[in-house]
């Protein structure tokens, strides 16, 4: 008698597994796709992944190691950021391995030479999880016998089980919160499996940022109902809050937010007369969430100068502090400039910021769909949060507003940054343009940010049944993968890539 109420969830759950799947295959193709090493920095990830392979943790801004520099030499290549006119002859050259032997020793010897003399690992300070994690996974790959081109593209499919993690993590998160509502519980994983991010597809520290967060989420909102937190609970909970914060430095704000939920907590127990109960789960949370990121900033302060480890990065970058005065200067105060922060921001959340031939690999009027989209929608979450009487539980509210205060956290962070600097003549962000627009610095948020999406999207289509809302589903992922591979194509023949090794 109860098969036909537990068949729906069993096949709920199959879904959610074969999303997982989709996800890694959606991530491999695009992922051995891209030829190495792209402009977000790709080649000093690669090589303190590298380092922390072999047990070597940075303590200063430093060459690339020696076992990193050939694989930078001979596997990369200068398309991201040049054109095939600007190279001699017109064209791009054939890819180092293909040439003659005495030519591939003189361009790598020449590529070793530039590296190890002039560029410095500027991100070496930058916290160990994802590079310890990746550390393992490269010499994982070396015992399985991958040598070369394999090895380096083994490093970049750590992604493929982190991804497919993540699309499991979002199910479960959307099932804890809305737990009624089967639209958001399959449109949460099914939105991670074809997102058109590009930093999925690379090698860096950001892959592990919405997982590592995404569990801290997921555990914090168990503390809201529970009278008596158990200490697994709280063990789990400061974990997660520990590796989001060995993961990124740039999670600092969703750190924050996570910290003001616990404060309220705390105070409105205090308030209700019950906080002596939980006295004990707080102090657990407090010892593992503080003791990883303590001994991290010490080891920052003793060997970096700073307890992040970011002094020395922004100097190495060229950046100085601007006074206060002009700080209000700034063209993000001015509605053009506003916009632009905003637009970028988002976009680059959906999409990615990969340059190809020192060009956006984006289209212009994707990048205005996703960002009027993902707008509409939040305002819609908003005006349905603050509807009276709220149609929400006491749980959707508190990650519904945990979501809200996430997205306005890393805005208010990322445009702190843009205006306490100036660039100089960085690159980017420049004094051309002076913001900081990596909405891949912002995937930390990714599962409480799809559930405002996906809660937005299911009361613009309330009155619609549910299979009109996925069948919409279903053409917005059929666009998201269809412009993605409009935008990518022209990489897919690419002759530095996987397909070609």
């Amino acid at each position: 008698m109860n098969a036909p109420a537990i068949q729906p969830e069993a096949n709920e759950r199959k879904l959610i597994w074969l999303l997982g799947l989709l996800a890694a295959a959606h991530v491999f193709i695009f992922s051995a796709a891209f030829p190495f090493f792209n402009v977000v920095d790709e080649q000093v990830h690669f090589d303190l992944a590298v380092r922390y392979s072999q047990g070597d943790i940075p303590r200063a801004l430093t060459a690339p190691c020696a076992e990193a520099l050939p694989f930078i030499g001979i596997f990369g290549t200068v398309e991201y950021l040049w054109p095939p006119a600007s190279q001699p002859g017109g064209h791009i050259a054939a890819p180092v391995w293909k040439q003659p032997f005495n030519l591939v020793v003189e361009t790598i010897q020449a590529k070793e030479k530039l590296w190890h003399e002039v560029v410095k690992n500027h991100e070496a300070s930058q916290p160990p999880l994802y590079y310890t994690l990746a550390g393992a996974w490269w010499r994982l790959g070396k015992m399985l016998g991958l040598d070369g081109g394999r090895l380096l593209y083994w490093l970049r499919f750590l992604n493929l089980p982190l991804l497919a993690a993540l699309v499991w993590l979002g199910g479960f998160a959307a099932r804890q919160v809305f737990p009624e509502n089967k639209f958001i519980r399959v449109a949460v994983p099914a939105l991670i499996a074809f997102l058109p991010q590009t930093t999925f597809y690379a090698i860096n520290n950001d892959i592990l940022s919405p997982l590592a967060f995404g569990a801290a989420f997921v555990l914090l909102l168990k503390w809201r109902p529970a009278e008596t937190p158990s200490p697994r609970l709280a063990a789990a909970t400061g974990l997660a809050l520990a590796a989001t914060f060995l993961t990124k430095i740039s999670n600092l704000p969703l750190l924050t937010v996570a910290g003001i939920f616990l404060a309220l907590k705390i105070f409105r127990r205090a308030q209700a007369g019950t906080l002596r109960p939980a006295v004990p789960a707080f102090g657990m949370l407090a010892v593992w969430a503080g003791l990883p990121m303590v001994a991290w900033m010490t080891w920052c302060k003793i060997n970096f100068g700073d307890f992040t480890g970011s002094v020395l990065k922004i100097r190495f970058l060229g950046w100085t502090p601007k006074p206060l005065a002009e700080w209000f200067q700034h063209p993000i105060f001015s509605p053009a400039g506003g916009w632009y922060f905003l637009k970028g921001n988002l976009s680059t959340l959906w999409q990615g910021e990969i340059l190809w031939q020192r060009k956006p690999l984006a289209i212009p009027a994707v990048d205005l769909i996703y960002v009027g989209l993902t707008l509409a929608l939040l305002l819609l979450a908003l005006s349905a949060l603050l509807k009276r009487p709220a149609g929400f539980s006491a749980t959707q509210r508190a990650a519904l507003w945990f979501g809200f205060a996430s997205l306005a956290a890393a805005f208010a962070f990322f445009a702190l940054l843009s205006v306490k600097f100036d660039f100089q003549d960085c690159f980017y962000p420049s004094r051309e343009h002076p913001f900081f627009t990596s909405g891949r610095l912002m995937l930390g948020m990714l599962l409480p940010f799809l559930l405002l999406f996906t809660c937005g999207l299911d009361r613009a289509l309330e009155k619609f049944s549910n299979a009109a809302k996925f069948t919409m589903l279903a053409a917005l992922l059929a666009f998201m993968l269809a412009s993605e591979i409009t935008v990518d194509w022209a990489i897919f023949p690419n002759e530095y890539n996987w397909f070609h090794l």
